[in-house]
């Protein structure tokens, strides 16, 4: 990062003078996005462009009347999960990399595990407060539409295959909290959050071994159906394969050699769960299904991406993951092109959001296979197209997946974006590099 220069803000005040300024800036915190090759961003940024830390602004937690969550500044997901537990309260929302921000998951709208059960991050948002380019503050109620200067009718016709999907290849824009909420910073900085927060319930974590993936997929696509009419009882329903689980050390990994779906369940379902689903499963026998301690299962779902994360960094490449959700039609489909993908000379694995038909395929390639990995990478997110889902459910698009979207956005998205930056980025200061440029 030699060439950008970065600068750290303590407080809004001085927030507020860089926006009225008009430098071009790509704001973050904790500097967690997969999208943004921080270690690595030389070349994919203008020069005059400046890192802009947030992370150096205090973080505050507190509860509304009414039991929702009040964030500002910089808080990780594990603060505010700790912070509402302390209350006998809990958030909905739970990527699985707890120490990124509040406010730049919700930039990003980034929408995790626990989705499954609670729907996306976006429908969790009572309200924010943002600052625009003149450094005024401004509120958004996820109770109001959102009324804009410009037709947005062939935008909504669009977006409207993907309403049942975490995210669209693009923002919503419904109602007035979709501003903000996976437009990535690219029209004002969020400075607050409102989100609701629910009763906290003791979870339990039941594991599933299972064949391996590339060799047999059948019994996970039975638990993946058999699952989808428990939603109000299983808040997550998550996979890792055997080559995921095979970086981590031996006494951390449950599976030997086996793939693993797991469920996390309120202690108050579980023989329900136990009953009406586990016990059925013809291809699955029950001494592979086990429990596991909440605390127990956070590490290992946490310590996966991160072994994987410093695998690649070690060997001095980007990440070459998917971030692609299908509908439940098309995941027997999804399965097979990344089993294709199983034999092709570089290293990967699979992990993720099971439940929702939304899986990450990490290829592990060496520095002389990035540029196929990356044709590689463009034939699923053709394929993505074709099936009519969302390439990037999760993670937003940030710099590495902006080539990959291009199919995605007709004129009707472009024409949008365009009014959107004239209205709320005129000096194009908000990450000039982002997807709506």
């Amino acid at each position: 990062m030699v060439d950008q220069k970065i600068k750290s803000f303590y407080s809004n005040e001085e927030l507020i003078t860089h926006i009225k300024s008009g430098l071009p800036t790509l704001f973050h915190s904790s500097q967690t996005s997969t999208v943004i090759p921080f270690e690595n961003i030389k070349g994919l940024l203008n020069p005059q462009t400046i890192l802009g830390n947030l992370s150096t602004i205090e973080g505050h937690l507190e509860f509304t009347s009414n039991n929702d969550l009040f964030v500002s500044g910089f808080v990780t997901w594990k603060e505010a999960k700790d912070f509402c537990r302390s209350h006998g309260r809990e958030i909905m929302t739970s990527p699985t990399e707890e120490l990124a921000g509040v406010l730049a998951g919700i930039a990003t709208s980034c929408t995790g595990e626990r989705s499954f059960g609670f729907k996306n991050l976006r429908s969790q948002i009572v309200e924010l407060h943002y600052l625009d380019y003149k450094g005024n503050e401004n509120k958004l109620s996820a109770d109001k539409k959102l009324l804009l200067p410009f037709d947005l009718t062939n935008y909504h016709n669009d977006f409207a295959p993907y309403l049942n999907f975490k995210n669209a290849p693009y923002p919503r824009l419904l109602v007035e909290t979709d501003l903000m909420t996976g437009t990535e910073g690219q029209l004002g900085i969020i400075t607050s959050a409102v989100l609701k927060t629910i009763l906290y319930e003791e979870e339990t974590y039941l594991f599933i071994l299972l064949p391996k993936w590339e060799e047999n997929f059948e019994p996970h696509l039975e638990i993946f159906h058999a699952v989808q009419a428990f939603r109000n009882e299983i808040r997550a329903c998550e996979f890792i394969d055997s080559n995921s689980l095979s970086y981590l050390p031996a006494e951390k990994n449950p599976g030997k050699n086996q793939d693993i779906v797991f469920l996390e369940v309120r202690k108050s379902n579980f023989d329900t769960v136990h009953e009406n689903l586990l016990a059925k499963l013809k291809l699955t026998n029950e001494e592979n299904i086990f429990e596991m301690a909440s605390g127990k299962c956070r590490d290992l779902r946490v310590s996966v991406p991160r072994a994987i994360f410093e695998v690649n960094s070690r060997m001095g490449v980007s990440k070459k993951g998917t971030d692609v959700q299908v509908s439940a039609l098309k995941f027997r489909d999804l399965l097979t092109f990344y089993r294709s993908y199983t034999n092709r000379g570089v290293d990967y694995n699979l992990f993720g959001h099971f439940g929702d038909a939304h899986l990450h395929f990490n290829f592990m390639p060496t520095p002389d296979k990035n540029d196929f990995c990356n044709h590689e990478l463009e034939r699923l997110y053709n394929k993505v197209f074709e099936w009519h889902g969302s390439p990037f459910a999760e993670h937003g698009i940030g710099l590495l997946k902006k080539k990959f979207i291009a199919p995605f956005f007709t004129e009707h998205q472009k024409v949008v974006f365009r009014a959107l930056k004239k209205e709320f980025d005129p000096r194009g200061q908000f990450f000039p590099e982002g997807f709506m440029s």
